[in-house]
């Protein structure tokens, strides 16, 4: 037989083969983590962040563009890291697959709350100088 009948059967075999266990337990504890922290953390994070910009009348800044840009890449890298998981034929690798897609989660998770601190710090920096001409008018 030739080779590359040889790996043809390989190939084959290795194909037919069922996934282990582990695999179908990393893939599916992977996809519950991910929507538990998207829907529990997430979701109710930017809902808060996006309310006190509009009850502060645009005081506190919050960067739609960017945590939406942020957010797609994210889930595109969560997805695609799943979708490895789900395909591997080894639980270590898919486990390992599962866990960088959680790192991704709450990367994405916690974006929104750096960038609103960032751009609220920026923003303080802006007002200082207000408060203290205002001041100096009241006192002085």
């Amino acid at each position: 037989m030739s080779a590359w009948a040889e790996r043809r059967i390989r190939r084959q075999v290795a194909a037919t083969r069922p996934r282990p266990r582990g695999v179908w337990v990393a893939s599916g504890v992977g996809l519950v983590a991910v929507l538990l922290l998207g829907i529990g953390a997430f979701l109710p994070l930017v809902g808060f962040l996006a309310g006190i910009t509009g009850t502060t009348a645009g005081l506190v800044p919050f960067p739609f563009l960017r945590v939406t840009l942020v957010t797609l890449v994210g889930a595109v890298v969560v997805l695609a890291l799943l979708l490895l998981a789900v395909t591997r034929r080894h639980s270590a690798t898919a486990w390992t697959a599962v866990v960088l897609a959680l790192l991704a989660t709450v990367g994405v998770t916690l974006f929104p709350l750096v960038a609103v601190a960032i751009g609220s710090a920026d923003r303080a920096g802006d007002v200082w100088p207000v408060v203290s001409g205002l001041w100096s008018r009241f006192v002085g």
